[in-house]
């Protein structure tokens, strides 16, 4: 009879330990998934501000062409404007000269 209690009591023991040993398994298994995830993450952060900075690089540099082509474009404006009144005078001219212009 005591020999059936001993047996007992070490199937016992070996099935808590055995729980135990699960348990820390599982508990490891937890932290490694954590752990990959978090880097997975912060890798996938890194690219993004990669990213972020490449694309804050490319719209700075087309704002910057934005402006160059705007500045060209007053230049042109302020040419029309000129030609436009010289071309003005011109015809009023031709018709104080008894001309008619085209």
């Amino acid at each position: 009879m005591g020999t059936i209690v001993v047996g007992l009591a070490a199937a016992g023991a070996a099935l808590i330990g055995h729980r135990g040993a699960n348990a820390a398994q599982q508990s490891g298994a937890v932290l490694g998934g954590y752990s990959t995830l978090v880097d997975n993450l912060q890798e996938e952060r890194d690219k993004l501000q990669t990213k972020l900075v490449e694309n804050e690089r490319l719209l700075a540099a087309a704002y910057a062409e934005l402006a160059n082509e705007r500045a060209e474009n007053a230049g042109l404006q302020g040419q029309i404007t000129l030609l436009t009144a010289e071309n003005v005078r011109l015809r009023e001219r031709i018709v104080e000269l008894g001309g008619h212009p085209t």
